[in-house]
């Protein structure tokens, strides 16, 4: 086993970015679809969108009694948009010719929803939300 030195910043590995082509629509000039590039966020930038997407619901039988509750589409378009590396989802000539402002409300303008659906899946994936954590458990169980 390493030391604690193995968990100091400057020796973990970073998470690298990923080409993903998210739609077949977008072709660059040789009639090939357009790589679409997804970064891994920070816990704490993850943390801020999931504040940031909480609502209000009322505790049923109490007047007056609210608690947060994440907004789970809203979270997860927030996540999608905030790993788009390429392209700039933030331009506003992008925006402008979509007719939206806000770069998830531009992601959905740019997909149909079933690339939407996948786009979400392999932005999930890129941040570590595609294994179950029984089967982490089970993977350091073996090491």
């Amino acid at each position: 086993m390493g030391g604690l030195s193995s968990f100091l910043a400057q020796n973990a590995l970073k998470v690298e970015s990923v080409k993903y082509v998210a739609s077949k629509r977008f072709l660059d000039a040789d009639g090939q679809p357009i790589a679409w590039e997804i970064v891994c966020i920070t816990s704490t930038e993850d943390e801020a969108l999931k504040t940031a997407s909480n609502k209000r619901v009322q505790v049923p039988g109490k007047r007056h009694v609210y608690v947060p509750e994440v907004d789970y589409p809203l979270y997860t378009g927030r996540l999608a948009a905030k790993c788009t590396k390429y392209p700039n989802l933030n331009d506003a000539e992008l925006q402008g010719s979509y007719g939206v402002m806000g770069a998830d409300a531009l992601l959905k303008a740019m997909l149909t929803p079933g690339e939407y659906a996948d786009y979400l899946v392999k932005v999930q994936e890129i941040n570590g939300f595609d294994v179950p954590f029984a089967e982490k458990v089970e993977e350091a169980k073996n090491s």
